[in-house]
């Protein structure tokens, strides 16, 4: 069962601006996971739309993706919706 059709969202905006306009950007990831950026840089990514510590490329993951690494995807550098 899908939580609110967000298993159609591929692109990092897309995700990003449907994460934002529910109000849970800063909500926790339910598995931390280790993301290596596009810069080289590595951290771990916690909440749903996270911004890389080094370029500040933004990251983001619905809640319902979120124990997949493969479901986070960039949306661009300091993307905001």
């Amino acid at each position: 069962m899908s939580c609110c059709g967000c298993s159609k969202l591929e692109d990092g905006k897309e995700i990003v601006d449907h994460v934002t306009r529910k109000g849970k950007e800063n909500m926790r990831v339910k598995v931390a996971h280790e993301i290596t950026c596009q810069c080289g840089e590595v951290f771990v990514m916690e909440t749903l739309v996270t911004n890389c510590p080094k370029c500040q490329m933004t990251f983001g993951v619905t809640h319902c993706g979120s124990s997949d690494i493969n479901k986070i995807k960039p949306a661009g550098i300091n993307y905001a919706s």
